[in-house]
């Protein structure tokens, strides 16, 4: 998957999978979290990583995926292996649809939903996809993006 560097170079994962790990649990103190799945004050994060992530930018080199056809616009978002690993057999179903650019969580709940709420979003998604919930879906990204509710 393509993206904007936002982050140092050999950032180190640890930090961030066992931040997944309370999430997925229910685990998380709320001062630690800025969103959710998203740590808060993350030092890895560059200065211009901050601004390419809270304008959704480092996000547009997946156009690149999509073109391959490795991703559609709308879909559950990719996850890194270690995220996955600490899903539900249930959750697990999400992995079922072609990942996207942008999805139901996405412009439900962004990066303010819980676990759970993900979770359910994006198998809500997967059980009843079609044309037009993808067209729908991809109008409501342009508003999130544009208000910049719930960026990460």
């Amino acid at each position: 998957m393509y993206k904007f560097r936002s982050m140092v170079v050999h950032a180190d994962s640890t930090i961030h999978e066992n931040h997944i790990r309370a999430f997925v649990n229910g685990d998380l103190p709320p001062v630690t979290t800025r969103a959710g799945f998203k740590l808060a004050n993350d030092a890895r994060v560059t200065r211009i990583g901050r601004i390419l992530r809270a304008t959704s930018l480092d996000e547009l080199p997946q156009l690149v995926n999509v073109l391959r056809g490795n991703m559609s616009l709308v879909g559950p978002r990719p996850l890194p292996l270690y995220e996955v690993s600490h899903h539900s057999p249930r959750a697990q179903v999400r992995l079922e649809a072609v990942p996207g650019l942008t999805g139901l969580w996405q412009v439900k709940g962004r990066a303010n939903a819980s676990y759970a709420e993900m979770i359910s979003l994006d198998l809500r998604y997967v059980e009843s996809q079609s044309f037009f919930l993808d067209l729908k879906i991809l109008m409501l990204t342009v508003l999130a993006v544009l208000k910049g509710r719930g960026a990460a």
